[in-house]
């Protein structure tokens, strides 16, 4: 199971809104990967919404924030537009970075989990949910953020 201390798995996913997504594009910057169940279940999208109201944060800390989960870019373009969500949605049908990063519960079903990966690609924040209702707030990301480096 990767955690805190080892370099984060790469992947490269189609995602909206602009195509395609590898972790590798963003060396240098700090990278907050949002696994999380569903598009349109209720606490998603009150999880990617509240991460997209404090969008300006993130940017004030060089971080980007990325969401995944196992749906179609089809029904991630859905959720991204008609929830006005403004972080990134990847793609990860075959549940392969799912599985790198150890987030698949007992029935193949995402666990919502947040991952903090710094500069050099280290990830320095690791959270995995059991029960999939409550997600991490800005305000404990931007303090995984602040510890990043």
């Amino acid at each position: 199971m990767v955690g805190v201390g080892d370099k984060a798995p790469g992947f490269t996913l189609a995602g909206v809104p602009s195509g395609t997504y590898s972790l590798s594009d963003y060396l240098g910057m700090i990278v907050v990967l949002a696994f999380y169940p569903a598009d349109n279940s209720p606490v998603c999208t009150t999880q990617l919404r509240s991460y997209t109201a404090d969008l300006k944060s993130f940017e004030n800390a060089n971080a980007v924030v990325l969401g995944i989960s196992p749906q179609s870019v089809a029904s991630h373009q859905e959720f991204y537009t008609g929830q006005a969500i403004g972080v990134p949605l990847l793609s990860d049908e075959d549940k392969s970075v799912a599985e790198a990063y150890d987030v698949l519960g007992p029935l193949g079903f995402y666990r919502r989990s947040i991952f903090v990966i710094n500069r050099s690609g280290v990830i320095t924040y690791a959270r995995r949910t059991t029960a999939g209702l409550t997600y991490s707030p800005t305000s404990v990301l931007m303090k995984a953020i602040s510890q990043a480096d």
